[in-house]
């Protein structure tokens, strides 16, 4: 009993620290995150998500969908991808030359070396930032940062990956029907889907003989129509819910997460 003062004071410092290192900090360090511009551009990033999408992340809470999704892409590191871009004057010399080299997972130096053997040849090149890891290119481009998080509260960043990660899912299915079909039968448009459906986000209604659809009716695939005689259409909540998804678009190149994007011609 004589050392019990003692081992309280230090076990309340040991949790007071540890408090400060794992809650404290991060809040005070967050608190002063601010908009950023993205790399070789003038654009600022991010950008408040529009009302319905900001309402749609109440939606998305309330449902659960963070208890088997997530929204962080993890990223193990970078490397460099050398691009031709021209083969000059000596079309065939270079075309020959690149097709010995190791253009995709390089180092900075390796890249350096590369195109200068390509460029001394007659052609021309670019160096791009390739992030690499398990997550990349199936779930982001990129890994995720606090930054992408600046306009949400609460973030929603899960622990489980029942699901796909979200965190780029807006830039993967743009298409809001998509959306929504998947949250009222998540099967008729993804086979075997553990997901269960969302049926209390829609109403579906007896739609009279001749009359054309509602507008916002969904649109099924053939192969899973909905019930006969009837038209499914979202509530306010699911309409939100699918512009938060689509809104979820973690594509922009930044100083702590670089990477050059891939170029397509119009």
């Amino acid at each position: 009993m004589k050392n019990g003062f003692g081992i309280f004071l230090a076990a309340f410092i040991a949790l007071d620290l540890s408090w400060c290192g794992f809650v404290l900090a991060p809040v005070k360090q967050l608190s002063t995150a601010k908009q950023t511009q993205v790399l070789n551009s003038t654009d600022i990033y991010p950008i408040g998500r529009p009302g319905e999408a900001n309402q749609g992340l109440q939606a998305y809470r309330a449902s659960g969908c963070a208890a088997c999704h997530t929204e962080q892409v993890r990223q193990d590191g970078v490397a460099c991808e050398v691009v031709l871009t021209s083969t000059g004057k000596n079309p065939a010399v270079v075309s020959n030359l690149v097709s010995t080299l190791k253009l995709a997972g390089l180092t900075k130096e390796e890249a350096d070396t590369t195109s200068d053997k390509i460029t001394a040849a007659g052609g021309k090149v670019e160096t791009h930032i390739a992030p690499v890891g398990v997550d990349i290119p199936h779930w982001g481009v990129r890994r995720s940062v606090a930054g992408d998080f600046l306009y949400d509260y609460p973030v929603q960043l899960g622990s489980l990956r029942a699901g796909p990660d979200l965190a780029n899912v807006g830039a993967r299915l743009p298409d809001a029907n998509w959306q929504l079909v998947h949250l009222y039968a998540p099967q008729a448009v993804v086979k075997n889907s553990a997901m269960p459906p969302f049926r209390f986000l829609f109403e579906v209604r007896v739609r009279k003989i001749g009359d054309a659809p509602s507008p916002d009716a969904l649109k099924f695939p053939k192969d899973f129509p909905p019930p006969a005689g009837c038209e499914v259409v979202p509530k306010p909540e699911a309409k939100q819910l699918a512009a938060y998804l689509m809104s979820l678009r973690a594509d922009a190149p930044l100083y702590e997460a670089p990477f050059t994007p891939v170029m397509t011609k119009p």
